[in-house]
């Protein structure tokens, strides 16, 4: 059996510690999806984004409010209250707040005292998602917030999906960004054979990675090939643009068309999903992901069927990244290193980049 030597074990780890781990801080300058727009409503929903627990309602006009889920009297989850009007009551010992976060009632007494409140988050909603700002609050510009224009055009068609991942968010963007693992994780869903052998260019740099990989000619899986009419065709070509653009959303963007037909006459498909990954702790992350299509529009039985069995090679994923998160957690740190290739240099320098952001972020606060 060949082990890495002594030195190459050493490489290995002053390498990682350049890099961005399940251990690296949160990075709160930043919008996250805190959760799809039809899953707050006229309830108190509670949820943990980035550590810090959060209050998610609707006040009766249809504003998403985002409140600390946590009474500022004696820290009871206010999530465990009850929601009156547009205010929010504590089941403890029942200060109520208003949408902004103030406290604008104490049962015991006459007057409320006007030093008593909770912190709001900025909130925005833009199609199926809401997005929230956990940092600086005088930074929050909804101008950051990436692009997902897509979701609502009717020139797409979309479907969309939660899934729990009992894994760390950083892990999650490097599977997304090395998409080699189609051949392996998801051989038996929407992956191909020679899928992580075809040649690749990469685009590093400001806090976008992106790899384009081509993969010409394959043979398409079902779930593209059927609605593209390229069933059983050896000469099809997947182009896929894997595209890590905040540490709150990754893009993969994938086209189809037969390879040997002229380009002037290809018909050219091209899928598009939002993986959105926001931390929940350290070792777990809310994973949002929209899923859309610029063909068969009016096509509903492909939409149910292209969901079904994307979302299975999704929960794949989820599967993959949870075993992973159990080698993590039982690894001893005196038996703990990962080696990179060549290849891995997109993830690499991904990864350099959210560090770089966090311990900018934890100097700065140290500093104020």
């Amino acid at each position: 059996m060949t082990l890495p030597t002594a030195e190459v074990v050493r490489a290995a780890r002053r390498a990682s510690s350049g890099m961005a781990d399940r251990d690296t801080p949160f990075i709160f300058d930043e919008w996250y999806v805190a959760a799809f727009s039809d899953d707050v409503g006229r309830e108190l929903l509670p949820r943990k984004l980035l550590g810090k627990n959060v209050l998610l309602y609707r006040t009766s006009a249809g504003e998403a409010v985002a409140l600390d889920d946590r009474c500022a009297h004696r820290s009871y989850p206010l999530s465990d209250g009850t929601l009156e009007g547009d205010t929010v009551v504590c089941g403890y010992h029942g200060f109520r707040y208003d949408a902004k976060g103030d406290c604008i009632e104490v049962p015991a007494m006459a007057k409320c005292p006007r030093s008593i409140g909770v912190k709001r988050y900025a909130l925005v909603e833009r199609g199926p998602l809401l997005w929230i700002w956990m940092g600086n609050a005088e930074a929050a510009d909804p101008a950051l917030i990436p692009d997902t224009s897509y979701h609502t055009s009717p020139e797409w068609a979309c479907s969309k999906e939660y899934l729990h991942l009992p894994g760390n968010y950083v892990s999650l963007h490097e599977n997304l960004l090395d998409l080699t693992h189609l051949s392996y994780i998801h051989a038996k869903s929407f992956g191909s054979p020679e899928y992580a052998r075809a040649p690749y260019t990469t685009e590093l740099g400001n806090g976008r990675f992106t790899v384009r990989r081509e993969v010409i000619p394959t043979v398409l899986p079902p779930v593209w090939a059927d609605p593209m009419g390229l069933t059983g065709v050896t000469t099809a070509a997947r182009i896929a643009i894997s595209a890590f653009e905040s540490p709150g959303l990754h893009r993969v963007t994938t086209s189809f068309y037969d390879s040997a037909v002229p380009e002037s006459e290809r018909v050219v498909g091209t899928i598009c999903t939002s993986h959105i990954p926001t931390p929940e702790t350290r070792t777990s992350t809310h994973y949002h992901i929209v899923h859309g299509r610029n063909f068969g529009l009016d096509d509903a039985v492909a939409t149910q069927v292209m969901h079904e069995r994307l979302f299975t090679a999704f929960r794949e994923d989820v599967d993959a990244l949870t075993k992973l998160e159990v080698v993590l957690e039982e690894t001893a740190p005196e038996d703990f290193y990962e080696i990179s290739v060549p290849t891995d240099g997109p993830s690499v320098a991904m990864r350099r980049y959210l560090l770089q952001r966090a311990d900018a972020e934890a100097q700065a606060r140290a500093e104020s």
